[in-house]
């Protein structure tokens, strides 16, 4: 075995110890991908030792969180719901941060696929019922994830994200490749059948309400059961809503993957 290799799998051993001696809450994590080290958190509930399988939740956070810390991605959508109503959230959730300057496409969308596994590998997460959700510019990461992998995916909750090239996003790697056709069309064949719920702001200054707009309409074309809020009067922050609402943490954790 190659040091690296031996390294790597140390470091996963020595978590999976610290998970059975019933370490909970948000914990400190890493992962290495193409040669650079990524920190990340992990949230794992209070009562976690007490379950067999749980269900695990991928967040991806906006543009403003963005960084090196391993810390701030935790700060707005869901980590501080969880920390204001942890018994509202019967879940792991991940929550990997992506650096500076960059958006959840190409190897920022990887490191977050691998912290999912780090986390399923280590923790007795449930394969079929991990959840992918986002905000903002994670909204965005939302799409692509899950228009990449949707087998991976139970079910998928953007909030305020967009799906085409908007031109506030310069450098943004389109949701839908440009050889699959119009991308809306595309979303829909691809996620037919996928349990989605998608939220914005109807006074959304950031990101128009009409991302979202567009994109619930294609995909209840294909797949009438797609489910769409608007918050009249609301603007960007459509996530404090959102992830405050019981019904979405119980519609989303009732999801299992086909």
């Amino acid at each position: 075995m190659r040091p690296s290799s031996a390294g790597a799998l140390l470091l996963l051993l020595a978590g999976s110890a610290r998970a059975q001696r019933g370490e909970t809450g948000f914990l400190d994590r890493t992962v290495t991908l193409a040669g650079q080290r990524f920190r990340y958190q992990v949230y794992v509930p209070a009562d976690y030792p007490k379950r067999r399988r749980w269900p695990v939740i991928l967040f991806l956070h906006g543009a403003g969180e963005r960084g090196t810390d391993g810390l701030r991605q935790t700060t707005v959508g869901l980590g501080p719901a969880i920390r204001a109503h942890p018994e509202r959230f019967p879940a792991i959730v991940v929550f990997p941060q992506a650096p500076p300057d960059s958006q959840w496409v190409g190897l920022p969308a990887e490191v977050a696929l691998a912290a999912l596994d780090r986390t399923l590998a280590e923790l007795r997460g449930d394969p079929g019922r991990v959840y992918l959700t986002g905000i903002s510019m994670g909204g965005h990461g939302a799409w692509y994830l899950a228009y990449r992998h949707p087998e991976r995916f139970a079910a998928v909750v953007p909030i305020c994200g967009w799906v085409e090239e908007r031109a506030e996003f310069p450098g943004s790697v389109p949701v839908v490749p440009p050889d699959s056709g119009p991308a809306l069309p595309a979303l829909a064949r691809r996620l037919s059948g996928m349990p989605i719920w998608i939220f914005h702001g109807e006074r959304d200054t950031v990101v128009p309400v009409g991302a979202s707009r567009d994109a619930a309409a294609a995909l209840r074309a294909a797949s009438p059961g797609v489910r769409y809020t608007e918050y009249p009067g609301l603007g960007h922050n459509a996530w404090d809503a959102a992830y405050g609402s019981d019904e979405l943490i119980r519609w989303m954790l009732a999801r299992r993957r086909r």
